[in-house]
């Protein structure tokens, strides 16, 4: 692999959790060149680069509204259009749809019908586009048999506000909602996260704190306002996750089922580096799906370094071997577009 070159394209922030620099010195020792792309100049002048590891989320976003934001996603679009031997890590639609909570829901939602030889499944949930009257959503909510309580999280699946969510207990808890956003049932997993890191062909299951367990049914208890981050962290301490009672351990994920749910993912979505946070439910032991998340931040995976950069040299290897009529490679098993 000498002599590649592996740009990067991460925000302040994610360069510093992710030690960007210790990692470049890292593959410095294994003959491969990381060079940090500044999205603010032409790349063709940084180029070339044999792959492109990314998390462009930042720029996604706000090229909703912004239009330098929108200049420099096509600039970033054009680049890699006008050079198609460059591997993206990862496709951009891919990450696009999982930015958006509607989209990845939907997804999470199908995985029983192809996972149902693993007993995995999601939560049932209920899309708010638009603020309207409570009694419609109440309805909704009834005919799709959604019950409280209920987890409110933004459409949007990135930024500080994306981790703002509220646990709602009752129908008068619906005012507290701020559309688009959606509804999704809460289920009882003892306080425990799994958060399932994958790179490539290669996942890591991490535990995490998480929400202890609330009474099943509407009650008069006032709507719970959090951040997912001061509750899932490692580092986390929040009366929110110490359970009320005594509890059995629940069995941990099933290893075979995690190494399916990711197969599937990796087809699904044509991404090599996401996250998946499963929790156990109490009463079924049902594996269950609650959120997808793009590169995320790898805490608790100390095999990070090498498993990406393997990742890495496996799909440039792949490339290098394929016949001349291929063009581009994904990060995922199934060829994916680069274009929005």
């Amino acid at each position: 692999m000498s002599g590649r070159r592996v740009g990067f394209c991460l925000s302040d922030k994610k360069r510093r959790r992710m030690n960007l620099d210790a990692f470049a010195v890292f593959c410095e020792g294994h003959g491969v060149e990381v060079v940090e792309i500044d999205l603010t100049q032409p790349l063709a002048h940084q180029g070339p680069f044999d792959i492109i590891v990314h998390k462009l989320s930042d720029v996604i976003v706000d090229a909703e509204h912004d239009s330098q934001s929108q200049q420099v996603l096509a600039n970033f679009q054009s680049y890699v259009s006008a050079h198609p031997s460059t591997v993206l890590l990862d496709p951009l639609p891919a990450m696009k749809q999982l930015l958006d909570r509607f989209a990845s829901y939907h997804i999470m939602s199908e995985l029983h019908k192809t996972l149902r030889d693993w007993d995995i499944c999601s939560p049932l949930y209920l899309v708010i586009h638009s603020a309207g009257d409570l009694p419609s959503i109440q309805q909704a909510l009834m005919t799709q048999g959604i019950s409280f309580p209920l987890i409110c999280k933004t459409r949007v699946a990135h930024g500080s506000l994306s981790h703002e969510m509220s646990l709602i207990f009752s129908a008068g808890g619906l005012a507290d909602i701020r559309p688009p956003c959606v509804l999704q049932s809460f289920v009882n997993h003892g306080a425990v996260l799994h958060k399932v890191f994958v790179v490539g062909d290669r996942h890591f299951c991490v535990e995490r704190p998480s929400l202890k367990n609330f009474p099943s049914g509407p009650c008069d208890r006032k709507t719970i306002f959090f951040n997912s981050h001061q509750v899932s962290k490692p580092e986390s301490n929040s009366d929110l996750t110490a359970l009320d009672e005594q509890m059995p351990c629940l069995p941990p994920p099933s290893s075979e089922a995690v190494a399916a749910l990711v197969r599937e993912l990796r087809v699904q979505l044509g991404m090599a580096l996401f996250g998946v946070d499963v929790i156990v439910s109490i009463h079924t032991h049902t594996l269950t799906v609650i959120d997808i998340n793009i590169f995320p931040g790898y805490e608790g995976v100390p095999q990070f370094f090498s498993s990406l950069l393997s990742h890495i040299k496996s799909v440039l290897d792949k490339q290098a071997s394929d016949s001349p009529e291929s063009t581009q490679t994904t990060g995922g098993p199934s060829a994916a577009p680069t274009g929005l």
